[in-house]
């Protein structure tokens, strides 16, 4: 049963207390709590597990790649991947998409464009930049409504024989705004460009099967869905990465090395360098099969009604800017604004009262110049927030508003 109060007895986190006040966690569009379950089994397999994979010839090193792999399977079943062999384990998105970025630009021409939007996270912009510039490729942007909306015409406008791949997250950080992605591939695969989605902030929000929608690339972070720091996911259609040359060299990833060269195993091994990191792949696991455990639909409309009670609470005061609207399909993120006060003072006032929230342009400068805006606080909900506690926060932030007047 999904019940808020129930499941914060698995986040230890969420019981403290920061200046004499419980704290309430309003960040996990930044990171996510992680649940004991996770934490014991990370914590396990250092204690005992703790081996490198693939080449030992023992019993320790057997079994923590035997773990390593499930853990590859278990994110494969998790995703909808038909097979574990789609799935690249990386340090996180920012990392997954350096990859895509630096490996499928070496099949493209100078002249040839990638395709993003004025909403995304930089690390779906910089990367593309730079490769733009070494390999003289051309970059296009999708516009967005006044209201920060993927804008459908500007998409069909820029989206020509030319574009090679499209680069799009699945939900705006800044605003929870879910994209209509499904239809954007459809229309990217007719012109024959290749998808990668940004899926940082849906994985944890609602479902998403990369096959249902047919996605070229899937980018994803563990910490965003109560997994370790450090350790990510690159889904990739099989075809496509064993085309493309690796992003870094090393043991693990050969097939054979010679005086005159290199050859190279198939994905995933390819693009898996080095020792890798074992134990955030099983504390990934362990976060994948904790939320799996709830209905994801019920999740999403538990996030989904925090929102809309955030939302009521904060459209009566005067003094505030939203940059959400509720008759949009979101997630559970909400940016807003004091007026005529700095988005960090307002954030420093929360925090003495016990409320973590972002403050800042939350790496999306091009959706801030959008709006007009230099930064915004941003409130993000997971299932272990409750109603009790956005009526506290906007009491604090009532208080907060009160100390500038």
């Amino acid at each position: 049963m999904f019940d808020p109060v129930y499941i914060r007895k698995d986040f230890p986190s969420i019981h403290q207390f920061y200046e004499g006040k419980n704290l309430v966690y309003f960040d996990s569009a930044a990171s996510a709590l992680k649940p004991q379950a996770m934490v014991d089994r990370l914590s396990q397999y250092y204690a005992f597990e703790a081996s490198n994979v693939h080449r030992g010839a023992h019993f320790l090193s057997d079994r923590a790649t035997g773990y390593y792999e499930d853990a590859r399977q278990t994110v494969a079943d998790f995703i909808g991947a038909g097979e574990d062999g789609d799935i690249i384990f990386t340090s996180g998105t920012t990392d997954s998409i350096n990859l895509v970025a630096h490996s499928f630009s070496q099949l493209l021409n100078s002249g040839d464009e990638i395709l993003i939007s004025k909403m995304e996270h930089h690390s779906n912009i910089v990367p593309w930049h730079l490769v733009a510039e070494r390999l003289d490729l051309k970059i296009q942007y999708i516009d967005l409504h006044e209201d920060g909306r993927l804008n459908w015409e500007s998409f069909i406008d820029k989206l020509s024989s030319k574009t090679k791949l499209v680069a799009l997250t699945m939900v705006s950080n800044v605003t929870g705004v879910i994209n209509p992605v499904k239809e954007v591939i459809q229309k990217a695969h007719e012109v024959g460009a290749k998808v990668l989605l940004d899926g940082a902030q849906a994985v944890s929000s609602f479902e998403v099967n990369v096959q249902k929608i047919d996605c070229d690339f899937l980018a994803f972070s563990g910490h965003k869905i109560y997994g370790p720091n450090g350790i990510g996911v690159l889904y990739g259609k099989s075809e496509l990465l064993n085309k493309m040359p690796p992003y870094r060299g090393g043991g693990s990833m050969i097939k054979e090395v010679t005086e005159e060269g290199s050859t190279f195993l198939s994905a995933p091994f390819r693009f898996e360098a080095g020792t890798p990191n074992v134990g955030g792949a099983i504390g990934l696991a362990a976060a994948v099969k904790y939320f799996s455990s709830y209905d994801r639909h019920e999740i999403h409309q538990h996030k989904k009604f925090l929102l809309s009670t955030l939302e009521n609470k904060l459209s009566d005061m005067p003094e505030i800017k939203l940059f959400t609207h509720g008759e949009q399909d979101r997630i559970g993120v909400c940016s807003f604004e004091v007026k005529g006060v700095h988005h960090s003072d307002i954030s420093t006032l929360l925090d003495q009262e016990g409320y973590a929230v972002r403050s800042g342009h939350h790496c999306a400068q091009l959706l801030m110049k959008h709006f007009g805006s230099s930064g915004t606080l941003r409130a993000s909900f997971d299932i272990y927030n409750t109603v009790d506690e956005i009526d506290g926060f906007v009491v604090a932030l009532k208080k907060a508003i009160g100390f500038f007047k």
